[in-house]
């Protein structure tokens, strides 16, 4: 039998393993899917926004992959400086398939990025999503009237439409109730969305950015001197089909706005274009209460350029939507200029030779590029390769069985029915608060649901407390 590590169960780990037992070649091949936190589905669970229902369904195919009886679900377990390293994971099996993403935002490097008010849109997303990672205590949104998002990709949509919508309109979703209390105290009025270049250049897909103009309480408003300057608009007839749509629909925004077309409405979003943020600017109490943008214009080469002019835009909150970066990972080679593991066709490269049995998929290998549908071509590429080598490694002793190691070390891992457990706790919560399923929010509720099989113990409890509302008795335990 051929025994797998994919460290990883977002789509490009589950996308490894489906390939990895769907193949034909090797028919024995026994495949255990691992995870830093006790829940699966990486940014599907905790990336995609709580209203884009149709997309977080995917959690449901990426279900079926995990439950095949050839493929293992091992979460609570980090691989890393912090956990168990990479020589000692290869011991305990024939490959591994690192598939860890691009966890780190990149930075604007400008003065007052660190100000207080200012925060990677990674935070924020984590944040209503209930990541266990998240900022405690959160965002307080009651004092923020203007909010400024850096970015024109979908993250950048994404946040700016949360911000902008009713916390009436996310109550069906499973937002944790501190955000959920956050977002219905918001005094947020005004969310403007700044990118350095224009309209045909947007990173957006067109489907997200057609949602900023479909909200109930949210108008969209353009400024005709950004979209002036950018060739793509004027005629955007060469432009690729995505980006022609998203000019289109940026040209109905305009249209309304020069007309007064636009409906009254209790907040705005701001488009604007051709601005490049260079400072962050502090307040009297030492928060942000602004972004120094430089008007650019187009180079003539597919960039910008500075023009020495320069604006000032309100904000007591600044979200930075502005890309991903991958991190280190002790013990495997890193490309530190590219933020990826250096590799050839998924086969890990150690001083520029392949290293046996060690392999990457996904964002850490190619960079944060793509959608999630992009996962599935890279991981058979990985596995291809995995497949090609299968002599070698199928030669290789191990040294025992994985979870015995595992837990011979020290470490707590959180199998499928654990998963479940957490899944059934999150449902009773949800009824609870009269409301669908809410994601626990925190390490020791996950950890809590996951020990009890089924049921919520001590520590849960006290997690459905701090987060609003009374759980109902489980069987076997009385309510606090």
């Amino acid at each position: 039998m051929l025994r797998v590590a994919v460290v990883g169960s977002g789509p490009s780990g589950v996308y490894t393993a489906q390939a990895l037992v769907q193949q034909t070649l090797v028919p024995d091949v026994h495949v255990d899917v691992l995870d830093r936190l006790p829940c699966p589905y990486g940014l599907v669970r905790y990336g995609v926004a709580p209203d884009h229902e149709k997309i977080k369904s995917l959690q449901n195919n990426l279900r079926t992959v995990l439950e095949d009886e050839r493929i293992g679900f091992i979460g609570n377990v980090e691989v890393g400086a912090r956990g168990l390293s990479p020589a000692r994971l290869l011991d305990a099996y024939h490959a591994v398939v690192y598939c860890v993403g691009a966890a780190r935002d990149r930075r604007l490097g400008v003065p007052g990025e660190d100000l207080p008010g200012s925060h990677s849109a990674t935070d924020f997303v984590s944040w209503y999503s209930a990541h266990p990672d998240s900022p405690d205590p959160g965002f307080a949104l009651g004092t923020v009237r203007s909010a400024v998002v850096l970015g024109v990709g979908n993250v950048a949509v994404d946040v700016t439409r949360i911000l902008a919508r009713g916390a009436a309109e996310l109550h069906p979703t499973d937002v944790p109730s501190a955000a959920l209390r956050a977002l219905a105290a918001s005094g947020v009025r005004e969310v403007h969305m700044i990118g350095r270049r224009g309209p045909s250049q947007g990173k957006f897909t067109t489907k997200e950015l057609r949602e900023l103009g479909g909200l109930p309480q949210a108008a969209v408003e353009v400024e005709p001197s950004d979209l002036a300057l950018d060739p793509g608009y004027a005629d955007p007839s060469a432009l690729p089909a995505v980006n022609r749509r998203n000019v289109e629909v940026v040209r109905g925004w305009a249209a309304d706005s020069s007309t007064g077309a636009t409906p009254p409405r209790a907040r705005h979003i701001r488009l604007r274009f051709y601005l490049r943020p260079v400072e962050l600017l502090a307040g009297g109490d030492g928060r942000v209460a602004g972004v120094r943008c430089e008007r650019t214009e187009p180079d003539g080469e597919g960039g910008v350029r500075g023009t020495g002019t320069f604006e000032d835009i309100e904000a007591q909150l600044v979200l930075r939507a502005v890309g991903y970066r991958g991190v280190p990972l002790e013990g495997l080679p890193f490309d530190r200029t590219h933020g990826t593991v250096p590799h050839q066709a998924g086969r890990v490269l150690r001083d520029g030779a392949p290293s046996p049995g060690e392999y990457v998929a996904g964002w850490i290998k190619r960079g944060p590029t793509g959608v999630i549908g992009t996962n599935r071509p890279c991981a058979k590429e990985t596995v291809a390769s995995l497949l090609e080598d299968t002599g070698e490694l199928s030669a290789r002793p191990l040294t025992g069985e994985p979870l015995a190691m595992l837990r011979g070390l020290g470490h707590e891992p959180v199998e499928w029915p654990g998963w479940l457990a957490i899944e059934d706790a999150e449902a009773a919560l949800g009824r609870s608060l009269g409301r669908r399923s809410v994601k626990i929010p925190d390490w020791q509720g996950l950890l809590d649901a996951a020990r009890s099989a089924g049921t919520v113990g001590t520590g849960g409890w006290s997690t459905v407390r701090e987060h609003g509302g009374a759980m109902p008795a489980a069987p076997g335990i009385a309510p606090p």
